[in-house]
């Protein structure tokens, strides 16, 4: 008998689990339908930082395509970047959901703010991405074009449509879950696997760290790895003030 009733438990847990899938998967379709019909728009907001940086140096700009399904293909990569980005906070919801009925109230408690932050620090990393770091990077990368005076003939840029956007998203992607940093550092110190000591002895190391993921999630240019390396570092100590906080509360908890 109660073989059975584990057995049905776990078949309802899996029941449960199909059902918050399914519905995450028909929330991203719907939207995906609907991004797509305005994926021209969505890939001009993408594409503004470029005309931007470009707009005052006196030439006549253009992205180009040299296959004849990149643009199509582009524009599906931006209808499902932009549903995913829009369904992050339901398919989150859907997991909550799954997960909430089998937690206690503290832990509950101790979770929930983990689950809205992670995607208000993923926006806060695109919006560093979009607004700064694209920018810089754009010039820095525009600084080698040349005239042809000492190269005999003029080094021009003549971006691809695909090519633009996967930097975009690349970058976008690598700050977004970089900006993590700080959610993943407090979890592991409410389990009791790092703690504010640790962090702290370990910093030099994980200097050294940040600089090198830096480097391998970015182009190889030095603005946007200081521009992913600096705002780690900045919430690595930031995290290091989180784990304390966790560290006095579970201190008085104990004492009560």
């Amino acid at each position: 008998m109660h073989k059975n009733d584990q057995e049905g438990g776990f078949i309802s847990h899996l029941t449960e689990l199909r059902k918050r899938l399914i519905n995450s998967f028909i929330f991203l379709i719907i939207f995906f339908v609907a991004c797509y019909f305005f994926a021209e728009h969505l890939y001009g907001f993408l594409v503004e930082p470029f005309a931007k940086a470009v707009k005052d140096d006196g030439t006549n700009r253009r992205l180009i395509f040299t296959a004849l399904q990149e643009t199509f293909l582009t524009y599906l990569k931006v209808s499902f970047f932009a549903a995913f980005f829009v369904t992050c906070p339901f398919i989150l919801m859907q997991i909550w959901k799954f997960i909430a009925p089998g937690l206690y109230k503290h832990e509950k408690t101790a979770i929930l703010p983990y689950l809205i932050l992670t995607p208000i620090l993923f926006f806060l990393g695109g919006m560093l991405v979009y607004y700064l770091i694209m920018p810089l990077a754009i010039k820095f990368f525009l600084s080698f074009e040349s005239s042809g005076i000492s190269t005999n003939l003029p080094i021009q840029l003549e971006a691809k449509v695909n090519e633009y956007l996967s930097l975009v998203m690349k970058l976008i992607f690598a700050f977004g879950i970089s900006f993590q940093l700080p959610v993943v550092l407090s979890l592991l110190a409410r389990v009791g696997i790092v703690d504010s000591e640790f962090l702290k002895t370990r910093r030099k190391y994980v200097i050294v760290i940040i600089f090198a993921a830096a480097a391998l999630l970015t182009p190889p240019d030095p603005i946007t790895q200081i521009g992913l390396a600096i705002p780690l570092l900045i919430l690595y100590e930031l995290s290091i003030f989180s784990v304390k906080f966790i560290e006095k509360k579970n201190l008085k908890n104990n004492d009560a």
